[in-house]
This record gives structure tokens, C-alpha cells and sequence, in this order.
């Protein structure tokens, strides 16, 4: 097969190109280092895309802006890939809301330029699109929590699994980032149901992993274990530092795009993330990494949460399980620490 990836060189994307490539597919990828433009250099992803090169004689990078609709669509009429993985966007919530031109532009207009591209060269061809969980805005919060020592949880029955797709959207502050993912996320299920064309939203909890340039803007687990490592002050926004988030390994993702491509199927959501057993709070981080490095974490509290975060979010994994039993998480959370720990020693 012919696979696409968007936003190659960014966390998702160079390990969706690790997992094909390495299973002797034509890999083809597309990134223009526009985290480099959002976050400074602490964001720059050429380190990843020079790794892939090197890595892979069955990869090819070109520098494509999604943006650029004829630009897309001549370069998808040219490639006509048999798979398109889309993983680029603008992943920031703070940074969308001051540079909202840029963060729509990115994640609504450039997805539907991929979409329509698809529609008109490759109609067959699976799309998967990396959504997000914030496409529910803060209506999680809606919910009822109980307190505990180190988090907070759910306290309704009907979430003791966590949040599932058929949870509200609608009526919630979703920050820009989230009302322009949200955009996206529509458009790719209208393009499976009208189209018929095989579309998947993959809402994606906290995605994590060794390859991501994490930065305070974006990128929980590895911008905090950075902050370990480095002995820097890590801010921590609201909640008591008890907010929950489930983490899943990139590689896990990789592996349900793969299920899904042997599988696929038209206009469909999916909550992806680590589900209840690999979720964990600001606090539980900070002890846990700092067991695995040796070092005190050192940090200042901020009683002003981020606007519509999340206080308690966990993916309910019920539905994918059932389309796609042979799935499950392969990595939990102490493994995935260790993980970015090892990279980040590398790459100093």
C-alpha cells in the first residue's frame, strides 16, 4: 500500500510512518515544521524528519502546506494514496486563541482540503483523522466528581468507564483549538455518511510517547518530564493539580489505524486514549516520574485553570473494543514514562 501521512514529523505522525514503514509499505509524508512557527525551537519536529529519512528507504517527505488547497489537490491527484492518515494540526489551546487565523486555517480548512482532495482522487481510499477529546468542550465538567487524595474522578455510574461518543458536543465552551477540531471532525463524518466514503474520527485523549517535542503549550507527559529532568519549574493551571487525563502510547494508536484500514468503515467516531487503567492526574505524575528519574519535581500553582480544560477526562473504550476486539492497549503508564525518559536522555 500507498500511505499518507500528514504532520509526519510530529508525534503520531513519525509513528504511524515507523509502523507501516516497517512493514515494507510506501510510506509518503507531508510536514512543513509549523510547530517550529507555533512553539519556537523547543517545538521544532526536523530532528524527527531527518530520523525517518534516515531511517527508512521506503519513506518520502515532501514539504506541503495543508493549507494550500491547489497545492493539496495537485499533490493528492499526483500520489493517489491508497491509505491517507491525517495527523497535522494546530494542537494548542492557548495558542489558538492568539493566533485564531492560523489555528482554523490549520485544522478546519486544511483537513477539508485533504478531505475533498480524497473525495475527487481517491475515493476508496481510508481517511483517518486525528480529532480530539476536546470536540466534547467542557461539558465533562458537567459531571459529577468526587475529590480523592491525589484526583478527581467521576461520581455517576453512568461514566464509570469514562466519557463515550455519544456524549454531548454541543452547548460548551470549547476553546478555538476545540471549535476548530470540532469543524473538522463534523466534516469528516459528513464526508463518510454523504460521500460514502470510509472516514474515521479517532477523538484522542492525551496522545503521548518518546517522539514528541513537548512544550508547555502542548504535550502533557513529555513536556513534564522534561521539566523533571531539566530541574525547571513546571506551572501547574487550577484544579489542585488533581485533573485527569488517559494517556495512550502512539504506538497503541498506530496499531488501531492499522485494524481500521483492514477494517474500515463509513463516518465512524471512536474514542481513543488510555481508558480508565492508564489515566492519571498532574499530582500521580509527578511522583511517578520523579520515582523513575531520582529528581524532586519542582513547581508553582496557579489557582486559574486554562479555559474550558478539563478537570476529569477518561476514555470510554466500550465501542472500539466491540468493532475491533483484536485491539488493546500494549503500554501502560510506567512504561510509557520510561519511555520518554530514554528519549529525551538521547536527544540532550
Amino acid at each position: 500500500m500507498k500511505i499518507l501521512v500528514t504532520g509526519s514529523s510530529g508525534l503520531i505522525g513519525s509513528e504511524v510512518v515507523n509502523y507501516f514503514a516497517q512493514r515494507n509499505h510506501d510510506v509518503i509524508g507531508i510536514d512543513n515544521n509549523m510547530r517550529a512557527d507555533f512553539f519556537g525551537p523547543d517545538g521544532d519536529t526536523r530532528w524527527n524528519q531527518k530520523r525517518l529519512e534516515s531511517s527508512y528507504i521506503n519513506f518520502t517527505h515532501f514539504e506541503i502546506d495543508i493549507r494550500n488547497r491547489n497545492q493539496v489537490l495537485q499533490f493528492i491527484e499526483n500520489q493517489k494514496p491508497d491509505v491517507i492518515v491525517h495527523t497535522a494540526a494546530q494542537p494548542s489551546h492557548d495558542l489558538a486563541a492568539k493566533r485564531p487565523f492560523d489555528d482554523f486555517d490549520v485544522n478546519a480548512l486544511g483537513t477539508f482540503n485533504l478531505l475533498e482532495s480524497c473525495r475527487q482522487f481517491c475515493l476508496e481510499s481510508p481517511f483517518i483523522h486525528l480529532s480530539t477529546n476536546k470536540v466534547y468542550g467542557d461539558a465533562p465538567n458537567t459531571i459529577q466528581l468526587k475529590e480523592l487524595e491525589t484526583r478527581w474522578d467521576f461520581n455517576d455510574d453512568n461514566f464509570i468507564n469514562g466519557i463515550s461518543e455519544n456524549f454531548t458536543i454541543d452547548q460548551s465552551k470549547h476553546s478555538v483549538f476545540g471549535a476548530s477540531k470540532l469543524s473538522a471532525d463534523i466534516m469528516v463524518q459528513e464526508y463518510g455518511r454523504y460521500f460514502g466514503m470510509y472516514t474515521a474520527c479517532l477523538r484522542g485523549g492525551c496522545l503521548t510517547g518518546p517522539n514528541h517535542s513537548g512544550v508547555e503549550l502542548h504535550g502533557f507527559l513529555s513536556y513534564l518530564i522534561k521539566t523533571n529532568l531539566n530541574g525547571k519549574l513546571y506551572k501547574v493551571f487550577g484544579y489542585q493539580g488533581k485533573q485527569v487525563r488517559d494517556n495512550i502510547h502512539s504506538y497503541d494508536v498506530a496499531t488501531f489505524i492499522d485494524y481500521f484500514i483492514q477494517n474500515p468503515r463509513k463516518g465512524e467516531v471512536y474514542n481513543i486514549g488510555g481508558g480508565k487503567e492508564n489515566s492519571i492526574s498532574i499530582l500521580e505524575a509527578f511522583k511517578l516520574v520523579s520515582s523513575i528519574s531520582g529528581k524532586e519535581m519542582k513547581y508553582e500553582y496557579l489557582n486559574q485553570n486554562r479555559e474550558g480544560d478539563h478537570i476529569c477526562y477518561y476514555s470510554d473504550l466500550t465501542k472500539i473494543k466491540e468493532h475491533f476486539p483484536m485491539w488493546k492497549i500494549t503500554k501502560d503508564i510506567p512504561t510509557v514514562f520510561k519511555e520518554i525518559i530514554e528519549n529525551w536522555d538521547k536527544r540532550k
